[in-house]
């Protein structure tokens, strides 16, 4: 489905394709095996442009627009959801904030080097007591002259023993939304310790860790935005993120898709291929339709950010419906595979256990149905 894609966008997909082939899928069950995927991807990442992609040149990023982006992602996505997190939280939610929010003196510190891949920086908002209701937050940041002193925790954080800085939204002032700020923390800093989260069900070879600041100390230039512009600035991201989520999940569903295929039409019983029977082509074909239905939601998503109109809602219900069609995907494709779908000599076990997580993060499926709902009635219910 290409609709009217052009010539650098095609090109752009067809990078990302061919990396994903040769670097990801071939590796993609040792390192879910392994709960490690190898760290060198991220300086690859970087000299493909992938990191940078939507950033501005002047400041080391490859430039391209937003339908771009989803392109990569999705094809990511399609690899393994764990290296499309890399990206969407180093680049999508951290980098962009700091291009959107930083001061001239922060973009030019540390945009060019997550766009390169020589620093990989992760997103603080998640506490252990603080998930959906983000607001509510306990992290705190006391003034202390001229620097900000944090003292907090961080829970469930992507790339979090990885990242060379952390994107941290602390409390500076009272209760809700409006006393969060953010700050730009570098990882090596004293007080700041992380601890790797291992036995996850999915997304194992990703670096996912609770983060730990015990009385760091940060200049106030390391501040984004204005105080008590925080969690103004974590909303902001999200609404972006949640496309990018979206598009690897129609990589995954793709993925699941064309594993279904491909062993359909090679597996007999009954002396033909079970690609012959009415109810597995069924499955094929809710899987199709429902990840090219989830596909346009997300390119949807991406024209109005490139048109410059709202784009809130339509990011949740893409987020929402992608991440339901991803695990409904992953799903069917163990019904097609049968007993050998649930081994992981095929990949489609992996593919469930990491579909799943997503109507989990950066919004949950409820979450997201409670923000459409507002859009439509102007009434909140949380």
């Amino acid at each position: 489905m290409d609709l009217s894609l052009s010539d650098e966008q095609l090109a752009l997909r067809e990078l990302a394709r061919t990396f994903v082939d040769r670097e990801v899928v071939p590796h993609a069950t040792e390192w879910d095996r392994a709960e490690q995927v190898d760290i060198g991807i991220v300086k690859t990442l970087g000299e493909l442009g992938f990191l940078g992609l939507t950033v501005d040149e002047a400041y080391g990023g490859s430039g391209g627009d937003y339908l771009s982006y989803c392109l990569m992602m999705e094809e990511l996505g399609r690899g393994d959801t764990a290296i499309r997190g890399i990206v969407s939280v180093s680049l999508g939610l951290v980098n962009k904030s700091i291009v959107g929010f930083g001061s001239e003196e922060l973009k030019r510190d540390w945009v060019p080097r997550l766009c390169s891949g020589e620093s990989l920086a992760c997103f603080g908002l998640t506490e252990p007591g603080t998930g959906s209701d983000a607001a509510s937050l306990t992290t705190r940041a006391e003034q202390a002259g001229s620097d900000w002193v944090i003292t907090g925790q961080k829970m469930f954080i992507t790339n979090g023993t990885w990242a060379d800085v952390a994107l941290v939204f602390a409390r500076t002032d009272g209760p809700g939304p409006k006393g969060i700020t953010a700050f730009l923390v570098p990882t090596d800093a004293e007080g700041f310790s992380r601890t790797e989260i291992k036995g996850k069900l999915g997304l194992r070879g990703q670096a996912t860790a609770e983060l730990s600041l015990d009385g760091v100390r940060v200049p106030d230039s390391a501040r984004l935005g204005e105080r008590g512009q925080g969690f103004a600035i974590a909303m902001s991201a999200l609404d972006k993120g949640r496309m990018s989520v979206a598009a690897g999940c129609v990589g995954l569903a793709r993925a699941a898709l064309e594993a279904s295929v491909t062993y359909s039409k090679q597996r007999e019983q009954f002396g033909k291929p079970i690609a012959s029977f009415q109810l597995v082509q069924e499955m094929l074909s809710d899987m199709a339709v429902e990840t090219d239905a989830a596909r346009l939601l997300v390119w949807r998503v991406a024209d109005l950010i490139e048109r410059g109109e709202k784009f809130k809602t339509e990011a949740s219900m893409a987020k929402l419906y992608a991440s339901e069609a991803a695990v409904k995907a992953a799903n069917l494709a163990i019904q097609v595979f049968g007993g050998y779908g649930y081994i992981d000599e095929y990949p489609v076990s992996k593919y469930l256990r990491d579909a799943r997580v997503l109507t989990l993060y950066e919004g949950t499926s409820q979450i997201q149905k409670l923000l459409i709902g507002r859009a439509l009635t102007g009434i909140s219910a949380f």
